[in-house]
């Protein structure tokens, strides 16, 4: 019997790159970034200034809570609707473009755009769908995005999807082919965020791409590969899982008040998106540390090691919870943990506590920065070890998604820039 005909899960999509402006300026790095740091988005606003960009068409995550969210939003939708209304994009039918992003320490991810089908993603625990989150969502976090993507006209990806191809046959075919492409932007990122260029793939390079693909989404392959009865993850969302749940959450809304028939024809069920290899050499998973502010540190600590059965300060068997405060450092040590990652042991505390007793934990990118911040008064971080990047599709079908903020796929700076954006509207 022959296989049933499959919607591609990643697939070509009209994108648009802005024209007429400086690269440099028009490019900056995911919300979700820099939450602990103003200082760094006031940098950003000085150096772009007055020239278009797509820092007037997000909202960074630190605003979220701010007096004047509703108004930001609204400035951000009507920001969309002038640089459309002005022209400012030139428009790509149909297509996809290779993407070769060196970091600042020299090292090259290699990535492809496209659009992901939402029909095809779901980010609910214990999911079996061929896209599925790497690690747990906070809904809490979902309906201040919705608010900003509901009326939005456009979107703009900072999502990295994550295949396991471990032959290397897709980014190996693009890089191999990259001569041959039309060669789009090339350019410095700011605030130490290294280089990025991009090539718009032809009809030949489109056919090949969407012959891989399917190959590395086949079911039967993905079964015998891991051994496992699961229909397959295909992709793992590797960075920006809140900005793809919320575009599910907006397609699902659409879904209630459109026909079944009339699913595929709506902009909102594809979400722009970067596809890229867990195995590029490039791609270090670098651990995301827990700092938490307005709180007495050794209050926090008495109440961790209260919380778990013989757990003791010192470092021992199980898992070891570094901490540092304004008064010195140490460990905590949770013998026979229930959770199978340090995060999963922290976090379950972490979210009990301040629910119940108060204080804020932001999540921080780099280990001298969580010391730094950690250091300061009514502060206390916890570094938090790496997981290896290939034990990551093994761990999500044993224990579904993982802890939230178990990883990071880089360093801040090395977080996809906004660039391209699509119509969603």
């Amino acid at each position: 019997m022959s296989a049933p005909c499959r919607e591609p899960v990643f697939s070509p999509a009209d994108i648009l790159l802005p024209r007429d402006c400086d690269w440099r300026k028009w490019s900056v790095v995911a919300c979700d970034q820099y939450t602990s740091q103003p200082e760094y988005w006031q940098r950003v606003e000085e150096y772009v200034g007055n020239a278009p960009s797509a820092l007037r068409l997000i909202l960074p995550e630190s605003c979220l809570d701010g007096p004047n969210v509703e108004t930001d939003i609204v400035e951000v939708n009507n920001t969309m609707s002038r640089y459309l209304r002005e022209e400012r994009f030139t428009v790509l039918p149909n297509a996809m473009i290779y993407v070769e992003r060196t970091l600042d320490g020299g090292k090259v991810r290699r990535g492809l755009v496209g659009k992901v089908d939402l029909e095809q993603y779901d980010y609910e625990p214990g999911s079996g769908a061929p896209v599925r989150a790497t690690e747990g969502t906070v809904l809490s976090r979902i309906p201040p995005r919705v608010a900003v993507r509901k009326n939005a006209p456009l979107e703009l990806p900072h999502a990295l999807l994550l295949t396991d191809d471990r032959e290397d046959r897709l980014m190996g075919y693009l890089t191999a082919h990259r001569e041959e492409m039309e060669p789009l932007y090339d350019f410095g990122l700011m605030e130490g965020g290294g280089r990025v260029a991009g090539w718009r793939l032809g009809a030949a390079h489109l056919e090949e791409t969407a012959r891989i693909l399917e190959e590395l989404t086949d079911p039967e392959a993905f079964r015998k590969r891991y051994h496992t009865d699961d229909p397959g993850i295909f992709f793992a969302v590797g960075d920006g899982s809140h900005s793809l749940a919320t575009a599910k959450e907006c397609y699902e809304r659409q879904k209630r008040h459109t026909a079944p028939e009339g699913w595929a024809a709506l902009p909102a069920r594809y979400a722009l998106a970067e596809l890229t290899n867990l195995h590029d050499g490039s791609l270090e998973f670098e651990p995301i540390h827990r700092v938490l502010f307005g709180v007495e540190p050794r209050t926090v600590l008495d109440a961790l090691v209260a919380a778990f059965p013989d757990a003791y300060y010192g470092r021992g068997e199980g898992h070891v919870l570094s901490y540092v405060h304004a008064g010195g450092t140490g460990m905590v040590t949770v013998p026979h943990p229930s959770a199978a990652l340090e995060a999963g042991t922290l976090q379950a505390f972490l979210d009990e506590y301040v629910r119940g007793r108060g204080g804020r934990v932001d999540y921080i990118h780099g280990a001298d920065m969580a010391r730094r911040l950690g250091s300061r008064p009514g502060a206390l971080a916890f570094l938090m070890p790496a997981l290896d990047k290939n034990a990551l599709f093994d761990c999500i079908l044993r224990e579904g998604a993982l802890p939230r903020k178990t990883f990071s796929m880089g360093r801040a700076q090395d977080k996809r820039f906004y660039l391209e954006a699509r119509r969603i509207r």
